[in-house]
């Protein structure tokens, strides 16, 4: 792993809540807070956008992205609705979490309650270079299922 120095800045509504920090030494992302003043309430089929009481300031060339946390979907149907979320290094609003319930039942999202993960990773542009026609491949224009589901092991 590499680390890389992010600076953040704890807003007011999330000055008592700790930073984003991985739960394990290997765990790939940190985890986001919901920095409610009050619980928010998911019925089913409902989204919300959640404060984390952050905002970052990334280096050029990375993006931060907010991802769902596997127990809140697993156990509670609940995840991040635009996922991955991206965060472009030049944006220095707070980090909000847009959660739905995919649910059967209301789900509460409680101050300090882990909502998502964030990831740092670093980006390419790239530089589009428009041509007549591509090279073939074996796969060639299948797409949404065109390789199936069974498995492919070849002996």
């Amino acid at each position: 792993m590499n680390d890389i120095a992010i600076q953040i800045q704890r807003l007011a509504h999330g000055a008592d809540l700790p930073l984003p920090a991985a739960a394990t030494s290997l765990s790939a992302g940190a985890d986001l807070l919901a920095a409610v003043a009050e619980p928010v309430v998911l019925s089913p089929g409902q989204r919300a956008v959640i404060p984390t009481g952050i905002a970052i300031q990334l280096p050029g060339g990375f993006e931060a992205q907010v991802r769902p946390r596997s127990g809140l979907a697993a156990k509670h149907g609940v995840t991040v609705l635009n996922t991955p979320g991206t965060i472009d290094a030049d944006y220095r609003g707070e980090i909000g979490v847009i959660l739905i319930n995919h649910g059967e039942e209301d789900f509460t999202i409680t101050r300090g309650m882990r909502v998502a993960q964030i990831i740092v990773a670093p980006i390419s542009r790239a530089v589009w270079q428009e041509v007549d026609e591509l090279e073939t491949s074996a796969r060639g224009q299948g797409g949404f299922g065109s390789t199936g589901t069974a498995n492919r092991m070849k002996s």
